[in-house]
C-alpha cells in the first residue's frame, strides 16, 4: 500500500510537472508558431510523444473559442434589434422631419457604436477587417446625412440594411438551436432579400437618387462628393459579401454547406499531422489559435 501510493504521489507530480511545461510554453506563444523542433523539445521536456504535445495545443486552443450557445445570445440579440429597427424605419418613414426620425437615428448610431466597440469581444468572423470598415462608414453616413439634411437618404439606407439583417439573424438563432430545415428555408429567403435589396435597390434608387438628382437642385459641393463616396464604399462590401452567400447557396444546393463561410470552425480532435499547416522547411507546425479570425 506505501509503494501504491508513493507511485501515484510521483504520477500526479510528474503529470503536474508536464502541465506546467506546456501551458508555460503556450503563454510564451500567444502570437508565435510553434513548428516541429519546439513540439520535439516539449515532447522531450514532458516525456510524452510529440503527437500528444500537438494534441494537447488543440485541445487548449479549442477551449478558446466560442461556443454556440454564445454565439446563439449573440445572434438573438441582433435579431430583436433588426426587426424592431425595420419596424421604426418603417414608422419614421412616414412622417415628415419629426422627432420619430430623431430617435430613429440614435437608435442605428447607438446600435452601430455598440457593434464597433464590442467586435473583438464578439465571435471572430473572417471578414472582420470588412466588419470594421462597415460599421465606420455607416456611423459615418448616418452623421453626415444628419448634419446635411440627407435625412429621408439616410433612412432609407437603414431601411434597406435592415430588411435582410433580420432574416440573417433569425438563420443563425435557428441554426445554433439545430432546426436545420427551418435555417435552410430562412437562409434561401435571406439571399433574396439581400440580393434584392442590396444589390438592386441600394445603388439602382438610392444611389441613383443621391448622385443624379442633388446638382439640378443646389451647387455640388464637397459632402455631395463625400456622401456618395461613403454609400459606393457600402455597395463595394454588399458586393463582397453577396459573394460570400452566393458560394454558401452553392455549397447549399449541393447539399455540402455546413457552417457560415465567415465562421472558423473547430478542428477535429482526431485531425491526422497531414492536414495540419507547415512551416518553410515542411514540417508540420501548431499553432495556438489566438491570432486567428473568427459571421
Amino acid at each position: 500500500m506505501e509503494l501504491e501510493r508513493s507511485c501515484k504521489e510521483e504520477w500526479e507530480k510528474l503529470t503536474k510537472n508536464r502541465c506546467a511545461k506546456l501551458v508555460a510554453s503556450y503563454s510564451k506563444s500567444i502570437e508565435a508558431v510553434i513548428g516541429a523542433k519546439d513540439v520535439q523539445g516539449l515532447s522531450k521536456k514532458c516525456s510524452i510523444s510529440s503527437r500528444q504535445v500537438e494534441h494537447w495545443f488543440r485541445k487548449r486552443r479549442n477551449q478558446e473559442r466560442p461556443g454556440v450557445l454564445k454565439k446563439f445570445r449573440e445572434a438573438s440579440w441582433r435579431f430583436v434589434f433588426y426587426l424592431g429597427a425595420l419596424i421604426g424605419g418603417v414608422v419614421a418613414l412616414y412622417d415628415s422631419l419629426l422627432e420619430s426620425q430623431y430617435w430613429y437615428y440614435i437608435l442605428e448610431m447607438s446600435f452601430y457604436w455598440s457593434l464597433l466597440f464590442s467586435i473583438t469581444f464578439d465571435v471572430k468572423r473572417k471578414d472582420f477587417k470588412e466588419q470594421i470598415i462597415h460599421h465606420l462608414a455607416t456611423l459615418t453616413l448616418l452623421a453626415f446625412s444628419w448634419c446635411g439634411n440627407y435625412i429621408r437618404a439616410g433612412t432609407l439606407v437603414m431601411l434597406v440594411h435592415d430588411a435582410s439583417d433580420v432574416f440573417l439573424e433569425s438563420a443563425k438563432i435557428f441554426n445554433y438551436a439545430k432546426w436545420e430545415k427551418t435555417c435552410n428555408g430562412i437562409f434561401v429567403l435571406f439571399a433574396v432579400v439581400f440580393m434584392v435589396t442590396r444589390l438592386v435597390i441600394f445603388p439602382f434608387w438610392i444611389i441613383h437618387c443621391t448622385w443624379v438628382y442633388p446638382p439640378d437642385y443646389y451647387p455640388v459641393f464637397f459632402g455631395y462628393y463625400f456622401f456618395n463616396a461613403m454609400l459606393v464604399i457600402l455597395l463595394m462590401l454588399h458586393i463582397f459579401w453577396a459573394y460570400l452567400i452566393l458560394r454558401m447557396v452553392k455549397k447549399f444546393l449541393l447539399g455540402s454547406l455546413t457552417k457560415d463561410e465567415r465562421s472558423d470552425n473547430e478542428e477535429e480532435e482526431d485531425e491526422g499531422e497531414n492536414s495540419m499547416p507547415e512551416d518553410h522547411d515542411g514540417h508540420p507546425k501548431v499553432t495556438n489559435g489566438c491570432g486567428a479570425n473568427h459571421h
